[in-house]
């Protein structure tokens, strides 16, 4: 067992030595950089003295009480930098000081006294107070520390964090039975190897240090992996050590077949290609700094897509991808189903090769970047074309050493193309980062592509909404001029040789012909020229109740004011009031009555008609009768006109009012401010 304790802490020895000089020949001359120097020296020296005492197989004294309290101090130096530099509490520091200082006393104390019981009770328990002040300060520093700062320090926090716990469970059990096993003394020296790996990346983290540390990645891939083979070889031993005292008579025999599997098993996991590349990424994302800075990376992203807003923005999604890598040219290639592949180049003058529609329907290789999010290595495809699951790509691409990328654009699950990037300069590499980064920002622009063809669909359906509500108006007033025209052709019959039928229909027709060539005009400016006039509203409603006297029933008009003008365009005043009167007519029995008032309150014109038809219920006039397009007349109704009546009464500053009871008729209010109270139309 000596020789167990003495190999232990001898290569503690030696790796604190090398992390020793490691750090010494990094270091730049900071303060936080010479403290762990020196604690890794101190430490050095500790586990040398630890593995000579152990090798002469000497009882722990002295030499080893100062050797203990050395190290701890040294790391609680470390700490309590960290606790001055980072702006925690100071107390932290003072207190781990005192505590040092007062177990070093107290030792030393005892040792002059002459109580070895003493001085091995005070030795234990400061062997116990120091770590337990080491974790304390660790556990205060993590949690004042910010999101970044964590971190950095994470790994120092592992590594002290290890060497610690294990003293408080070593003087624990010194405290509480009186002595400590072999076992648990000379483990202590590999439990404390085991940290340098983590204090040498934490030191690497932390460039404010000032110490450039440089460790390989090839050299932390490796000591990782023969850690995990060693952890390994430990489980498959305790594995057939219980296959053998639980095998009985077989015992044997069952172990050497499971120490047979377990081997081949190994075999499969050291050669499996997979899992290297797997641990490599792993080691690099949790151990190394970043390949990108991706605060500038994303800041830079999002301003070439913002500088593009007016240009096209494929060549400009296309640009700020290929800048992430310095690519000189990229090309967009998108497909759909049934049709012929689009293709855009950036730049501009890019030359996009031939075979993009084989390339984009090859459905091997759309399975691949859809299913899997995949980016196309050219290179890696040439090497290995396994790793590609059989997906075959052109003879042009592979043989052409021009292009050598091909990044899925994904929206959501669904694949919208795909982007040929060239070449970057030469020494580039392709790592999970740039694989990581150039995914992500192709989602981004697929997004991008996504919102911009909806934007410009919405233009398209506000433009055709807009036609299609011009239309529906203009059909609307053409309906009201054909049905005045019809009725002087159903009348003509009984009335053609009256005089005065005769006058009236031409007048009618005549307003009818002016109608419609305004209508007309107004189709060919796109908008409705209104013009404001101060209108009679007594005259109004007297032409608009005599044109409607050819239908039932036949209105009739109550002037209940003086005359009163208000500012309109007069011909839209007509239509809308006719409209309205012609509603309650087709609502109302032939026997029935529709009464149209004009009469003032507050400054305002007021309009009604009322009628004593059909009515409705309070849940239709509130949430359809003033809906465009809704009608209860079926193909007959354009259902505009309630609506285009409210539309120009507020249009004029009034409004429009509406009471009606089933079964009891209706009234249809038109308020329109007076003369006297001019409103914009």
């Amino acid at each position: 067992m000596p020789g167990l304790g003495v190999a232990g802490y001898a290569i503690a020895a030696v790796g604190y030595a090398a992390l020793f000089l490691l750090l010494l020949v990094a270091w730049a001359g900071r303060g936080p950089g010479v403290r762990l120097v020196v604690a890794t020296a101190v430490t050095a020296a500790w586990a040398a003295t630890l593995a000579f005492l152990a090798s002469r197989e000497a009882a722990p004294g002295v030499p080893v009480f100062l050797v203990e309290v050395t190290r701890n101090a040294a790391w609680l130096v470390v700490l309590a930098g960290l606790v001055q530099t980072g702006g925690f509490p100071s107390r932290l520091a003072q207190f781990s000081y005192a505590a040092w200082l007062g177990a070093l006393a107290a030792g030393i104390g005892a040792f002059l006294v002459g109580s070895p019981a003493g001085f091995y009770q005070l030795a234990v328990v400061s062997g116990l107070l120091l770590p337990l002040v080491g974790l304390v300060m660790l556990e205060q520093i993590y949690r004042n520390a910010s999101s970044s700062g964590r971190w950095a320090l994470k790994l120092l926090y592992l590594g002290l964090g290890i060497v610690f716990v294990y003293d408080v469970f070593l003087y624990s059990q010194a405290l509480l039975l009186g002595g400590v096993t072999e076992e648990v003394w000379f483990a202590r020296g590999y439990v404390a190897a085991v940290a340098i790996p983590f204090l040498a990346l934490a030191a690497r983290r932390n460039p404010a240090w000032s110490l450039e540390v440089f460790v390989s990645r090839d050299a932390v891939f490796y000591a990782t992996s023969f850690m995990v083979v060693g952890l390994y070889l430990v489980v498959m031993a305790a594995g057939g050590y219980a296959v053998r005292f639980l095998g009985g008579s077989w015992g044997l025999v069952l172990e050497i077949v499971f120490f047979a599997g377990a081997l081949a098993v190994l075999g499969l996991l050291v050669g499996s290609t997979a899992l290297r590349r797997r641990l490599k990424v792993f080691l690099v994302k949790h151990f190394y700094r970043h390949k990108y800075e991706y605060r500038e990376e994303w800041l830079r992203f999002i301003a070439t897509l913002s500088e593009g807003a007016e240009q096209d923005p494929r060549a400009t999604g296309l640009k700020a991808i290929a800048q992430i890598i310095e690519s000189p040219a990229a090309v967009l290639i998108r497909h759909e189903q049934g049709r012929n592949s689009e293709a855009t180049g950036w730049p501009t003058d890019a030359i996009v090769p031939g075979g993009i529609d084989a390339l984009a329907a090859n459905p091997a290789l759309t399975a691949l970047l859809g299913d899997r999010e995949w980016v196309v290595d050219l290179e890696e495809y040439r090497a290995d074309r396994d790793e590609y699951e059989q997906a075959a790509l052109p003879d042009w691409l592979v043989a052409s050493r021009e292009w050598r990328l091909i990044v899925p654009v994904l929206l959501g699950r669904r694949l919208l193309g795909m982007i040929l990037l060239k070449n970057p300069p030469d020494g580039f590499s392709l790592t999970f980062e740039d694989r990581d980064l150039l995914k992500t920002v192709a989602r981004h622009v697929a997004t991008h592509l996504a919102q911009h063809e909806s934007e410009r669909r919405l233009a398209e359906a506000r433009q055709f909404e807009a036609y299609n509500r011009l239309t529906a108006f203009m059909m609307h007033d053409l309906k009201n001029s054909v049905a005045q025209l019809q009725l002087i052709v159903t009348n003509a019959a009984r009335h053609k040789h009256n005089p005065e039928f005769v006058d009236d229909a031409i007048e009618t027709v005549g307003n009818t012909a002016a109608r419609i060539s305004r209508l007309i005009e107004q189709l060919r400016r796109g908008e409705a020229p209104a013009v404001a006039e101060e209108v009679p509203v007594i005259r109004i409603v007297s032409e608009s109740v005599e044109r409607s006297r050819q239908r039932s029933p036949i209105p009739r008009a109550e002037i209940e004011a003086p005359d009163v003008a208000v500012f309109a365009d007069r011909e839209r005043l007509t239509d809308v009031l006719e409209h309205v009167i012609r509603n309650a007519q087709e609502a109302t029995p032939a026997d029935g009555h529709v009464t149209v008032r004009v009469a003032t309150a507050d400054g305002h014109a007021v309009i009604e008609v009322a009628d004593d038809g059909a009515g409705m219920t309070p849940e239709f006039v509130r949430e359809r009768l003033f809906r465009p397009f809704d009608s209860t007349k079926g193909s007959k109704g354009m259902g505009i006109g309630a609506y285009q009546a409210r539309e120009l009464a507020r249009a004029l500053g009034g409004d429009v009012e509406v009471e009606s009871i089933p079964g009891r008729g209706t009234t249809f209010r038109i308020i329109l401010p007076a003369a006297a109270q001019p409103a914009s139309p």
